[in-house]
């Protein structure tokens, strides 16, 4: 019997098993993570390595590569729950913010499709600076009644005194009420000033927009 071919297959299938073992062991080598250094600040001083102790998983600090030396990451230090708190309340203002903004394009498109002309708009405003006045003036009669009925209690109740008699406790009651109603009233009647104060200035705003959304038409209609 000749050897020879068994010998060579024996060794062709070593080598096969060698190429295998070694394209799994590149595969286990290439699916690994790359290997980091470590630089953070601690106590006032850098320090530098390849693993990252507990004490510093918070801190800021720079990753490097160690095959090349050269940075590959920077991480900021972990935010404090007075931090976290600040920055989910500023990210809750910029979203209030976008909600606005989005609400007022919706009005805008709404005021270009629902007024004709810029009179149209005009008149509806005027019709809300109408009922505004009225409110206005009613909550002023409210406030000038309530004020001289306060007054009137008030004068009872300095009669009482100067004739020495003791203020009646349901005197007192009502004098009370009706100062916390007249401090209510005035509330809102300065909060009703307010907001007539502001149409003027909405209608001011309202024309400019609507002036620039119809000539925007415009000049698409003619393109």
């Amino acid at each position: 019997m000749n050897p020879k071919p068994q010998t060579f297959k024996t060794r062709t299938l070593l080598t096969g098993a060698v190429l295998l073992a070694l394209a799994a062991t590149a595969a286990v080598a290439q699916d690994a993570p790359k290997k980091k250094l470590y630089c953070w600040n601690e106590n006032g001083r850098k320090v530098c390595g390849d693993a990252l102790p507990a004490s510093a998983v918070d801190s800021a600090r720079t990753e490097f590569s160690a095959k090349s030396g050269l940075a590959t990451a920077q991480v900021a230090r972990a935010l404090t729950a007075e931090e976290r708190a600040a920055a989910a309340a500023q990210a809750e203002v910029v979203r209030i913010a976008a909600m606005a903004e989005e609400a007022k394009v919706r009005r805008d498109i709404a005021m270009a499709q629902s007024y004709a002309t810029e009179a149209d708009l005009r008149r509806a405003f005027q019709e809300r600076i109408a009922v505004m006045d009225e409110t206005v003036k009613a909550s002023q009669l409210g406030v000038q009644g309530r004020r001289q009925s306060l007054l009137s209690l008030l004068r009872k109740a300095g009669e009482e005194e100067l004739n020495g008699k003791p203020v009646r406790g349901s005197l007192s009651d009502n004098i009370r009420n009706q100062h916390a109603e007249l401090l209510r009233q005035q509330s809102i009647l300065a909060q009703q000033k307010a907001e007539r104060a502001t149409i003027d200035e909405d209608l001011t705003a309202a024309l400019q927009r609507y002036t620039t959304m119809k000539a925007a038409e415009a000049a698409r209609a003619g393109g």
